[in-house]
C-alpha cells in the first residue's frame, strides 16, 4: 500500500502530457469563453431577480472582430458588452499551437481588466497576441 499511492500518482503525472499533447497542424476553430469580469450581477439578482435579468439581457450586445491572418493561423474574437463594459471575450478562431492555448486566457483576462485593446502581449505568443489585439480593436470599433 505504501508503494501503490506514489506509483498511481506518478503514472497519472506521466500521462497528463500525453493527454494534453496536440500537434500544431494549422488552424482550428475553437470556442473558449472568458469568465465574467465580476460577479456583482449575481449578488444584485438576489435582490430583484426579474428586473436585473431583464435589464442585463436587454443591454447585452455581441460584436465579432475581424479575422486576422497571422503566420501561425487565423485569429478572431467575439466580444460581449453589457452597456459600454466588456463582459466577456470569446475566441472564434485561433492557431492550434500550445503557446496560443496558454496565452488566450491571459489575453482575455487582461482585456476584461483593461476594458480596452490596450493590453500587453504574452511572451512566447507575440504573433497571436498581436492578432488578438487587432481583432479586438476591430470589435471595439464596430461597437462604436
Amino acid at each position: 500500500m505504501k508503494r501503490a499511492l506514489p506509483v498511481v500518482a506518478l503514472s497519472i503525472a506521466g500521462l497528463i502530457p500525453l493527454w494534453r499533447y496536440a500537434p500544431s497542424s494549422g488552424t482550428t476553430t475553437t470556442t473558449e469563453v472568458a469568465a465574467p469580469a465580476s460577479t456583482p450581477s449575481s449578488s444584485s439578482s438576489t435582490s430583484s431577480p426579474s428586473s436585473s435579468a431583464s435589464s442585463s439581457a436587454a443591454a447585452s450586445q455581441v460584436v465579432q472582430g475581424s479575422t486576422v491572418n497571422t503566420s501561425k493561423g487565423a485569429v478572431q474574437v467575439e466580444v460581449t458588452f453589457e452597456g459600454d463594459k466588456i463582459s466577456s471575450v470569446r475566441m472564434l478562431q485561433q492557431p492550434n499551437h500550445p503557446q496560443t492555448t496558454a496565452a488566450v486566457p491571459k489575453l482575455i483576462q487582461e482585456t476584461l481588466q483593461a476594458q480596452s485593446a490596450d493590453i500587453d502581449s504574452v511572451s512566447g505568443a507575440t504573433i497571436t497576441s498581436d492578432g488578438y489585439v487587432t481583432s479586438l480593436q476591430a470589435a471595439l470599433d464596430a461597437k462604436g
